[in-house]
């Protein structure tokens, strides 16, 4: 049947039909006395979601962009950099670092375990020299379902003194806390396709006093990504390059969703979905990729042992039409991932189990009861 899909993962995510129907808008001009007011609505708006008073700028750009961006205008080239790497996105970080010249110190985790905040603590206590520039960190580790304890990390950043932090929080930011002048964050970035209930096509970067002291005296080379001009126009309800004009009718809606549903209510939604996923999961006797207490809001990620990751997620999108995330890199054909990030609800994950079930009885699995999975979830649905 045409125009059934269900995405059941972590990027794009669904959209709602309000947020469809804003793209459908006839453009106006975004040198326009409307699209200043449109621009400073959604610019308030996006500070309340950040839970700052910072800056937070819009760049036509991917999540990757807005993390690129985060990067390139606070450092200088040979800067020393930390890097949390456990998972494919923590890995792009000290890639994009690498490329733009600066030195790269990793901090590792297996794939599916959460990064050890004692390990940041050790390194940036022992820099007596204060010659590390920055921590780059990923909150919520897409490719595996783990989340990394920013705030700890972030506290241990804050007592070095000199490093910033940076933080891709492109699947936690609109699904966990994350307030960021309360921590004091430097500077965050995020996609609009996560989240924000959007599709791909806006990066943004929130950015503190603190990193706008680096920018100053930063060095790396920059244009269309230079955040002192976003800045600039900002300021004045504009921006400095051509703006995808119907992406911001969008998000115009999309915040005015979120600001609906409520910060802490949209934290125990995405919470509850998380809790209610992995009880069926394990309900069905499947194993569970990242562990219980690093578990992220966005995204579940599950490592069958008796069927195949790919032979699931190909009978639940030709059958049942409903996406799931295949692994990446080393884990591709290992695990799927089930995306509850954004415009997903109770209703939908029901679904989703109840047609992942059906795929495993049809993939011979006999490794659980039918029905346990959904019996699962629905029982964490009553209790909250």
């Amino acid at each position: 049947m045409d125009d059934k899909l269900m995405l059941m993962i972590p990027g794009p995510t669904p959209v709602p039909e309000q947020v469809l129907l804003a793209l459908a808008k006839h453009p106006i001009g975004h040198r326009s006395g409307d699209f200043g007011k449109l621009m400073a609505e959604v610019t308030a708006n996006l500070k309340w979601l950040h839970q700052t008073q910072n800056d937070v700028l819009i760049l036509a750009a991917s999540g990757t962009g807005a993390m690129e961006a985060g990067i390139i205008n606070f450092l200088s080239p040979g800067d020393l950099v930390l890097v949390g790497c456990n998972g494919k996105f923590g890995d792009r970080w000290a890639e994009v670092s690498q490329a733009y010249g600066l030195t790269v110190e990793k901090i590792t985790a297996e794939w599916g375990q959460a990064l050890d905040p004692e390990q940041f603590r050790e390194r940036l206590e022992a820099d007596s020299q204060k010659q590390i520039k920055a921590v780059i960190i990923t909150h919520s580790e897409t490719s595996t379902g783990v989340m990394n304890d920013l705030e700890t990390i972030n506290r241990y950043v804050k007592a070095h003194g000199e490093a910033l932090i940076i933080v891709d929080t492109v699947t936690s930011l609109g699904a966990y806390n994350v307030p960021m002048d309360a921590w004091g964050l430097d500077v965050v970035a995020s996609g609009s396709q996560k989240g924000y209930m959007l599709p791909p096509g806006l990066g943004f970067v929130a950015v503190g006093p603190k990193a706008w002291e680096a920018y100053a005296t930063a060095k790396l080379p920059r244009f269309y990504l230079d955040l002192g001009k976003y800045r600039k126009d900002a300021a004045k309800n504009t921006t400095p390059f051509t703006p995808p004009v119907n992406m911001f009718f969008a998000l115009q809606v999309a915040l005015r969703m979120m600001q609906a549903e409520g910060l802490e209510n949209i934290f125990a939604r995405h919470q509850r979905l998380t809790t209610a996923t992995r009880a069926a999961i394990k309900a069905l006797g499947l194993p569970l990729f990242a562990p219980d207490a690093a578990a992220s809001p966005a995204i579940t990620a599950v490592a069958p042992d008796r069927v195949d990751a790919e032979q699931i997620r190909s009978v639940m999108k030709k059958r049942y039409d409903i996406a799931l995330a295949g692994g990446q890199d080393h884990l591709k054909g290992k695990i799927f991932r089930i995306g509850h990030l954004g415009f997903v609800g109770d209703r939908d994950l029901l679904a989703a189990l109840a047609a992942l079930e059906a795929t495993l009885q049809e993939l011979g699995y006999e490794g659980f009861t039918p029905g346990s999975g959904v019996a699962a979830a629905a029982k964490i649905f009553a209790n909250s």
